[in-house]
């Protein structure tokens, strides 16, 4: 199984044992990408499914509120579709509580996994700055490279202030802007020599080598990795 619905606690048949088959489906989907060191997007779900149940557990209206509906018929004078919540019993309910207590352990379990290994890969990495650096380093360029490959991704990236009602935190993004090939004149300061002459409207852009001891996946493993290396290292 790749995915579990994002209801998949409260949706179908409401039974222990068969919604134990489904996550245990899941984290074994979950473990063979880890393996071959996909760690996005399923440690974001892992995340997002482990702090949803965590939820549920610590507040039993929030998990009624996730239950489905009975589709009642239409309201035609609010214009709207009329739904009635589903009872639920006592032993409904304590299944649903027997399968929050049995998913939470392992969930956590899997992300601990997956953590460990993100964490390996980030502290094998280095990032180094290509030339001199910049005062204004929120817009540049990252060029990522492998260990035992020649081959070397150019992303050019932007850091961006998000704000809610409580704080202001950082995010990334990183788009492609060309693929390379490592040579004795194709140098990293070369590269950057050359996107300079491209893309003139940044004619001094911060450009920074993010290098992966170890030949991982790009999308899935190195560059979410690289976003996290560069969100430390910029002013």
């Amino acid at each position: 199984m790749k995915s579990l619905s994002e209801n998949w606690i409260t949706e179908g048949w409401i039974d222990f044992e068969y919604k134990k088959y489904l996550l245990l489906a899941y984290l074994q989907h979950v473990d063979s990408q880890f393996k071959e060191v996909k760690l996005y997007p399923p440690l974001a779900e892992l995340v997002h499914h482990y702090t949803k149940l965590k939820n549920f557990a610590e507040n039993r209206d929030q998990l009624k509120a996730a239950f489905p509906k009975l589709l009642q018929g239409p309201d035609f004078k609010e214009m709207k579709l009329k739904y009635k919540p589903l009872e639920m019993d006592d032993e409904m309910m304590k299944q649903l509580e027997e399968i929050v207590n049995f998913s939470l352990p392992q969930f956590k379990k899997t992300i601990e996994e997956g953590k460990n290994i993100y964490d390996f890969l980030e502290q094998e990495m280095v990032i180094e700055p290509v030339g001199l650096s910049p005062l204004y380093q929120n817009e540049g360029y990252a060029i990522l490279s492998l260990e035992k490959s020649k081959d070397i991704y150019v992303y050019r990236y932007r850091v961006n202030l998000f704000q809610n009602s409580i704080d202001v935190f950082k995010g990334i993004m990183m788009q492609l802007v060309q693929k390379v090939r490592r040579s004795l004149t194709q140098t990293f300061e070369q590269i950057k020599m050359d996107l300079i002459r491209t893309y003139q409207e940044l004619p001094n852009p911060a450009t920074f080598r993010i290098h992966s001891a170890h030949h991982i996946p790009l999308q899935e493993s190195f560059v979410p990795i690289s976003k996290r290396l560069l969100l430390k290292t910029v002013k």
